[in-house]
């Protein structure tokens, strides 16, 4: 038999190279940790819903940038290519000192997300991250909604409201939005069964609860509603929310919203019912400031020492906020 010519030897030796490390390649991949999935390549082009209408992405987002730091702690419980975030101010008992949520900062700087901006949006900062997919809400003290007209000429930007979702809604359309449909069904399925054990071994305060974040001056609260994604999670671990009256809601401030109920002045103490009350975005330092409210006396709450503290990181939840709830919840009512 004769001996095969120079280049067909040549060609046979790329292709034999070719397919070892293909082989090498997949059996790297095969150590991938488990909680992050591989990211969906099919259904490209696909049109999403937006605040704004209709919004067609031609490609999987490569470089995200949040301009929501509420969003974002979503966006990487999801392991969506995050590069740039907005962010609140730095050093509060609820940030640290680049201003991203003390739940989420250390996974942040993990992933080496770099901080755009503190409280005011920058377009110019935005656009220098070169994003491929802007997200932003629709609501909300976070939100940069009146850069959008400006923003979406540069670069698609999906609009979300997180007002009238749980931090899974969110998962879930943030995960049809990236590619990471898998990512978000895997969080979403581990957080659900640690709340399906948490619910079992709880025993309730007495109900209904009022869930809400107490002005630090005493003259009032934010009460979250059954929409809000604070009121969605007590609801799932078998609380009842107590509602205010049609009589003392306050007006909604940063635009329409579906989350809270403001309660201020007269109306705050006839606003407050429930026969126990959880604070959000609170320590046990302010469960006393509420026992010592001369204003909320004679509320039944208050009357029980019915009170109780959420934690400083619950003002806004996303799955790293909600399994710390989950885990306080357990120590406080286990």
């Amino acid at each position: 038999m004769s001996t095969p010519p120079a280049a067909d030897r040549r060609r046979a030796l790329r292709l034999a190279l070719a397919s070892c490390l293909t082989l090498c390649l997949a059996a790297c991949d095969s150590g991938a940790k488990p909680e992050e999935s591989a990211p969906s390549r099919g259904g490209w082009p696909r049109t999403l819903d937006s605040v704004k209408g209709k919004l067609t992405l031609d490609a999987m987002p490569q470089r995200i940038v949040s301009t929501s730091v509420t969003l974002t702690g979503t966006l990487l419980a999801i392991h969506a290519p995050v590069v740039a975030s907005g962010a609140s101010a730095a050093n509060s008992k609820v940030t640290d000192e680049q201003g991203f949520f003390t739940q989420w900062s250390e996974v942040a700087k993990q992933r080496g997300v770099t901080p755009l901006y503190q409280g005011e949006p920058n377009a110019e900062a935005i656009i220098a991250a070169q994003p491929d997919l802007i997200v932003m809400a629709g609501t909300g003290g976070d939100s940069a909604l009146k850069l959008y007209e400006q923003l979406s000429q540069l670069a698609p930007t999906l609009v979300v409201n997180y007002d009238d979702k749980s931090w899974q809604e969110l998962a879930t359309l943030l995960g049809h939005a990236t590619g990471r449909e898998a990512d978000a069904r895997a969080a979403i399925a581990g957080f659900d069964a640690e709340a399906a054990a948490a619910k079992a071994r709880i025993k309730l305060p007495p109900q209904p609860t009022a869930a809400l974040v107490y002005y630090e001056d005493g003259s009032g609260a934010n009460l979250w509603t059954p929409q809000s994604a604070q009121g969605k999670l007590l609801q799932s671990l078998g609380f009842t929310l107590a509602t205010a009256p049609d009589s003392v809601k306050g007006n909604t401030s940063m635009g329409l919203r579906h989350d809270i109920i403001q309660l201020s002045g007269e109306k705050f103490a006839a606003g407050l019912r429930g026969r126990s009350i959880m604070l959000f975005n609170a320590d046990q330092g302010q469960v006393a400031q509420v026992l010592a409210n001369p204003f909320l006396a004679d509320n039944p709450a208050v009357r029980g020492k019915q009170v109780y503290a959420a934690g400083l990181d619950t003002f806004r939840l996303d799955y790293y906020s909600a399994r710390n709830l989950l885990e306080r919840l357990r120590k406080q009512f286990g």
